[in-house]
């Protein structure tokens, strides 16, 4: 699916999803990968839903967001509440979804100017 995002020039939107890949800006992605208004983190070291630890989700805490879109692969799925505790108890929004409802949700809070980001198991 091709998605769209206006006006929002020098920020990272979602141009595009399938099966195993998104695209950011129209550059594809095929491994986990954590999405910022203004940066992208290729080196997450999160590589499927199975192996994801609370150590993925800590090193996430320090980007400065207050919104963090997990997204879980192709379908949701809620990870155990022990590996989502580190962004709850640093006051940072967690949300699960799987990876296409995370792109588009990205696209509408850059939008809208929240910092958000989105760390996508592709794996």
């Amino acid at each position: 699916m091709k998605l769209h995002l206006a006006d929002a020039a020098g920020l990272n939107a979602f141009t595009a999803y399938g099966a195993g890949y998104v695209m950011v800006n129209r550059q594809r992605h095929e491994k986990s990968v954590v999405v910022l208004r203004d940066r992208i983190i290729t080196d997450w070291t999160a590589t499927s839903f199975e192996a994801l630890a609370a150590a993925h989700l800590e090193a996430l805490v320090g980007l400065g967001q207050e919104i963090i879109l997990l997204g879980t692969g192709n379908i949701l799925r809620f990870p155990r509440p022990e590996i989502l505790r580190p962004p709850i108890e640093a006051g940072i929004g967690l949300e699960v979804m799987d990876v296409q409802a995370a792109c588009r949700t990205f696209n509408i809070l850059v939008a809208e100017e929240r910092r958000v980001g989105a760390a996508l198991l592709l794996g």
